[in-house]
């Protein structure tokens, strides 16, 4: 009976909505302004993920694919559009900074959208630590959606996220196991100014940010 207590469900078909709550700190007030009010809505489907980013500014879309490494991201700013086309090198990239990231689990709990959560300290390679709390009583097939939790054992339903001097603390509101329709991981055929990824990281540093 104890170890049915514990059982795992595993999940190919999940829906997550987090709200995002800005600790200014000593961040930019635009920044923070960016971020003010976010949502960020996370899909799987088998090995398809869509996380979906919008806030008053900006709206940040990632999809990508587990089975064969490569992303595409989708970013409206101020009326521009870009869709950036990763391949599995350029995801881990993009996600070096996760390599090697390890999870101490301790022994705070927390009831968060009706499951049990744990806290646990994050430490990544390069000494940086953030929070997370996370279930284990459901778990998604695919866990390799986001490199920062690829080394979790179970879903993270809060958690911090450190955007230069700005931490980002995204807390659920919803979570619901219903089938995710296909047509959600559809690539935009029109609409969208298409870059490379190296040609979007020169114009990251290109604008000075």
């Amino acid at each position: 009976m104890l170890l049915l207590a514990n059982a795992q469900k595993k999940v190919s078909d999940i829906t997550i909505v987090y709200d995002a709550v800005i600790n200014t700190g000593t961040a930019e007030p635009k920044l923070a302004d960016a971020f003010d009010g976010a949502t960020t809505t996370v899909y799987l489907k088998g090995s398809l993920s869509r996380s979906e980013m919008t806030s008053a500014l900006a709206n940040f879309t990632t999809i990508h694919d587990s089975r064969t490494g490569a992303a595409v991201v989708l970013q409206e700013i101020g009326g521009q559009k870009l869709l950036i086309r990763m391949t599995a090198d350029d995801w881990k990239d993009k996600n070096r900074k996760y390599e090697g990231i390890t999870f101490t689990p301790t022994d705070e709990t927390k009831q968060l959208a009706g499951y049990k959560c744990r806290k646990a300290v994050a430490k990544m390679k390069d000494g940086g630590t953030f929070t997370v709390y996370y279930t284990d009583e459901i778990v998604p097939e695919n866990n390799d959606y986001n490199s920062q939790f690829a080394n979790l054992k179970g879903l993270p339903l809060e958690y911090e996220l450190i955007q230069g001097k700005l931490t980002i603390r995204y807390v659920v509101s919803q979570v619901s196991l219903n089938p995710v329709p296909v047509a959600k991981f559809d690539i935009p055929k029109s609409g969208y100014r298409e870059l490379s990824y190296e040609e979007s990281k020169k114009g990251r540093k290109g604008g000075g940010g």
